[in-house]
C-alpha cells in the first residue's frame, strides 16, 4: 500500500523538478543559444545530457516531496489511523519506503559514478561548440571580445547580418 502510494508521486515530482532545473539552466545560457540556427536534434541532445547531469539535484527533492505527499494522502484518507489502530507501529509501515529510499541511493550512486561524468563531458563540449559556433552573434559594439585565445578585440560597429553571409 505504501509503496504504491509512493511511486506515482515520486515519478511526477522527479520529472517536474528535473524540468525546473533544466529550465533554470537554459535561463542562464539563453543568450548563447538564441540566433545560432540550432536544429531540434542538437537542442534535444543537449537537454538529454544536461538532464543526466542534473539528476543528483532532482532526486533528493523528489524523494522528499513524494514522501510528504504519500503520508499526507494516507493521513487524509485515514489509512494511517487504521494502520495504527491495527497495532502496526509507524516504523513498521515506513520500512518499505526505507528500503525504496535505500535502493534509490544505490541507483543514484551508480548513476553518479558511471553516467554523470560522461554526460557532463558531452554536455560541456556541446555547450562550447554551441557558444563558439557563430561568434559574430556574440560580438557587441563597444565591448572587448576575448573568447579567442591570445586575442582581445574591441568591436566598434557591426555590419548588418546580410553583409556577413
Amino acid at each position: 500500500l505504501v509503496i504504491r502510494a509512493f511511486l506515482g508521486p515520486f515519478a511526477a515530482t522527479f520529472f517536474i523538478t528535473l524540468l525546473v532545473l533544466v529550465m533554470q539552466f537554459f535561463w542562464l545560457y539563453i543568450d548563447d543559444f538564441v540566433g545560432k540556427g540550432l536544429g531540434p536534434g542538437v537542442i534535444a541532445e543537449f537537454i538529454l545530457y544536461q538532464s543526466a547531469v542534473l539528476v543528483p539535484l532532482a532526486l533528493p527533492l523528489s524523494v522528499l516531496l513524494s514522501s510528504l505527499m504519500t503520508f499526507g494522502n494516507l493521513g487524509e484518507s485515514f489509512e494511517l489511523v487504521a494502520i495504527k489502530s491495527a497495532g502496526i507501529s509507524p516504523l513498521r509501515f515506513m520500512r518499505p519506503l526505507f528500503w525504496i529510499a535505500l535502493a534509490i541511493c544505490g541507483i543514484a550512486f551508480l548513476f553518479s559514478k558511471y553516467i554523470i561524468p560522461v554526460a557532463n563531458l558531452k554536455s560541456r563540449t556541446l555547450l562550447a561548440d554551441i557558444i563558439y559556433a557563430k561568434p559574430a552573434f556574440d560580438l557587441k559594439e563597444g565591448v572587448f571580445y576575448d573568447k579567442i585565445n591570445g586575442y582581445a578585440i574591441k568591436v566598434g560597429k557591426k555590419e548588418s547580418e546580410s553583409l556577413l553571409s
